[in-house]
């Protein structure tokens, strides 16, 4: 009896460990769920700056609207450039339908583009004959200004219509970039900020206008940072998802951002369109001629996921390279984690190169030529096919284009 037992229970020994052989155990299954979490981390400082920077701007907007003088007007003008900087970032946040761009995100009223001037405000013609056109002019249709009312007017009738946002504010600060680049290089429009003092037509709906604006973009950045806030609706179900499952998402949207949106939408486009006549319809900060920012933040947060580490407007370090995609996939294969890591630092490098202002830079190089900007997309298309090898190497499959 003895012996039956002792082979009974070296038998449910035996049968216990091959249930639990080393190829069914991840060894890097830790590892995945704290690069996860060290994600959500990064992503919500960075809405946060995102969000604190607009209340920045709003500050600024509504001392230039009950006071407008030329200062009051240009430190609206640097609140704006300095709210732009986190934003850019966090454009790598998008594309797997997370709570920017999902059926109800508000990444249409924060960063739509192009705009079209016309639907806003007065614009001024290649001679110079001026249009009083847009809602601002609007009496009949747009009695009123409020928040709601141009929210409900966003890309009514036309994608180019867009009425809020990051791009209508850039609008209403600088006004046309409709000057030739090469004698306007850098500077963007040249609206004057007596367009918001009593000498000008419709100055108090003009700033009712660019309130309202402001008032909305911190209301969508409030929703996405609460989102993603320790404990947060979406954070809490992006935190439960399987480890895989979350970061496919991550490198979706790092890699669509990379080889889809920045490197072909953004960049591509304007340069393959290369009108010396008005570069700036495809550009995307065309009234500031801030697009070389936007091109260079916009790389910054693809790095930020990979290398696990987002640097905050005050300075301090959010995250840690521990915990980072690069270390995992270094873990996984070594060769293609510095494969990875080559990639990064040659789009960086490339992104850094284009000289600015961008509309004048695609104006001088060509597509059949190999130029700075045709340098940089082919490197950023580069680091979105080694982003998804990545993937492949963690065992998942990722898409870098961009959804329909």
């Amino acid at each position: 009896m003895k012996n039956i037992k002792q082979t009974l229970l070296l038998g449910a020994g035996l049968l216990f460990m091959t249930a639990c052989t080393p190829e069914d155990v991840d060894p890097n299954a830790d590892l995945k769920t704290k690069v996860v979490n060290n994600y959500c981390e990064i992503v919500y400082a960075s809405y946060e700056d995102s969000y604190n920077k607009a209340m920045d701007l709003q500050t600024a907007i509504n001392t230039l609207v009950t006071t407008p003088t030329q200062t009051s007007f240009d430190a609206a003008k640097i609140a704006w450039l300095a709210a732009r900087e986190p934003y850019g970032q966090t454009e790598a946040y998008r594309f797997y339908d997370g709570p920017i761009d999902d059926s109800d995100g508000p990444e249409g009223a924060l960063n739509a583009w192009p705009l079209d001037e016309n639907y806003i405000d007065y614009t001024r013609d290649n001679t110079g004959g001026v249009s009083n056109t847009g809602i601002i002019y609007d009496l009949t249709n747009y009695p009123t200004i409020t928040a709601s009312i141009l929210s409900g007017a966003n890309e009514v009738g036309g994608e180019k219509n867009i009425s809020i946002g990051y791009h209508a504010i850039e609008f209403l600060l600088w006004g046309q970039d409709h000057i030739d680049v090469n004698t306007n290089v850098g500077q963007g429009g040249n609206r004057s900020y007596t367009d918001y003092t009593n000498t000008a037509m419709n100055h108090t709906r003009r700033g009712e206008y660019i309130q309202a604006c402001a008032q909305l973009l911190i209301d969508d950045l409030a929703i996405l940072k609460s989102e993603w806030a320790p404990n947060g609706s979406y954070r809490t179900y992006f935190e439960g998802l399987s480890a895989d499952e979350a970061l496919s998402k991550i490198l979706t949207g790092a890699g669509v951002l990379s080889k889809s949106e920045l490197a072909g939408e953004r960049m591509f486009t304007a340069l393959e369109a290369n009108s010396v006549d008005n570069p700036q319809e495809d550009e995307h900060s065309c009234f500031a001629d801030n697009t070389h920012r936007d091109i260079i933040t916009n790389a910054q947060g693809i790095t930020n996921i990979l290398a696990g580490t987002y640097t905050s407007v005050s300075g301090s370090v959010v995250g840690s390279t521990e915990y980072s995609i690069l270390t995992l996939v270094t873990k996984t294969d070594a060769t293609k984690g510095a494969d990875l890591r080559a990639k990064i630092t040659a789009a960086t490098a490339k992104v850094l190169a284009i000289p600015m202002p961008f509309d004048k830079t695609v104006t001088e190089e060509n597509v059949n030529d190999n130029g700075s900007v045709l340098q940089a997309v082919t490197a950023l298309q580069t680091q979105g096919d080694a982003i998804a090898e990545a993937a492949t190497v963690l065992g998942l499959t990722i898409s870098t284009e961009l959804p329909d």
